[in-house]
């Protein structure tokens, strides 16, 4: 069962630029795992000279007292954000998953493992010591968590984790972006949002404003073989109101399934659409940009139209924040 917060970004992803900075124990298996993008999988009968490979982060069995009646994990998030709801997925730790968890966030906290150690009044906790099940996702919604740029995972009072997922909403700094001649509106790392579209069958709609370039199909945007009449779509929420200068369209990978051509719409409230980009032919398998004479003002949303159907790897939309 899916919870609401999972349509957000995932800050502490690997491939949105997450970092796994500290851990105080990896005895069984690394804490870089963590924060893989890929799902976990299970290697039957595949050991290390430190016991059964797993696909997670998982420390030592506690034997002594000590201070502390937690092991920790912090990660560095991919942008500064607001942590709207969290994943601790326990796939394939059946009997060597964690009693319990718990969540801390900071912000502009130092990265040395002496400090996170020492310094624990920097933390907040955004999600208090809670049970887990084994082999399962555990969902957790997070009220009124403050902007941060680290990650705290505590589990109670060892064990593994396959993988952590920390969704929410990056906040950008404006007053430094503003010094730009330019800023990608769009790009999930300032705080843009895909929020719908019309199809994602082979690719996520989220991966349209990720950072970087596509690595393959599966990184990109793509819908299924439209049989009907009509086109797919999408709508991107921008990361603040803006004019929008120049459209970068990639189809890098696309090489059989690109669309024939695009175009772009721009709103200010949702409800009324100005066309920012005329239907326009596109390429396979490459990089496509286009200026925007004039444009419409400011606006807070764009729909990216597609014919008939396919795949786009990104789609960057810079311009001037409002």
């Amino acid at each position: 069962m899916s919870a609401a917060f999972q349509d957000l970004v995932d800050l502490a992803g690997e491939r949105f630029g997450a970092v796994v900075v500290a851990a105080n124990d990896d005895f069984f298996a690394p804490k870089d795992n963590l924060i893989k993008h890929g799902a976990p999988v299970w290697i039957e009968a595949k050991y290390t000279n430190r016991g059964k490979w797993m696909d997670g982060w998982e420390t030592r069995r506690l034997r002594e007292p000590r201070a502390e009646p937690y092991d920790w994990c912090v990660i560095r998030l991919g942008a500064a954000g607001l942590v709207r709801g969290v994943d601790v997925e326990t796939t394939h730790f059946k009997g060597n998953y964690p009693e319990s968890c718990a969540v801390d966030v900071a912000s502009g906290f130092s990265r040395t493992t002496a400090e996170m150690k020492s310094r624990t009044t920097e933390w907040r906790e955004i999600l208090k010591q809670t049970p887990l099940k084994g082999d399962a996702h555990n969902l957790f919604a997070i009220d009124d968590a403050p902007r941060a740029t680290h990650l705290r995972l505590r589990i109670f009072p060892d064990g593994g984790v396959a993988r952590l997922r920390a969704y929410g909403e990056a906040v950008a700094d404006w007053e430094r972006l503003r010094r730009r001649s330019e800023v990608d509106l769009a790009a999930a790392e300032h705080g843009g949002l895909v929020v719908a579209c019309s199809d994602m069958f082979f690719g996520s709609r989220h991966n349209l404003i990720m950072p970087g370039d596509a690595t393959h199909m599966g990184d990109g945007w793509e819908t299924r073989r439209r049989r009907g009449p009509g086109h797919d779509w999408t709508i991107v929420r921008l990361a603040a109101p803006g004019t929008i200068h120049r459209v970068e369209i990639d189809t890098r990978h696309f090489k059989g399934n690109a669309p024939a051509a695009c175009s772009l719409e721009g709103s200010a409230d949702e409800r009324t659409w100005t066309e920012l980009l005329r239907r326009t032919p596109l390429t396979a398998h490459a990089t496509h940009t286009f200026e925007l004479s004039g444009g419409v003002g400011s606006i807070t949303h764009v729909r990216f139209n597609i014919y008939p159907d396919g795949g786009v790897g990104r789609l960057r939309l810079y311009g001037t924040p409002t």
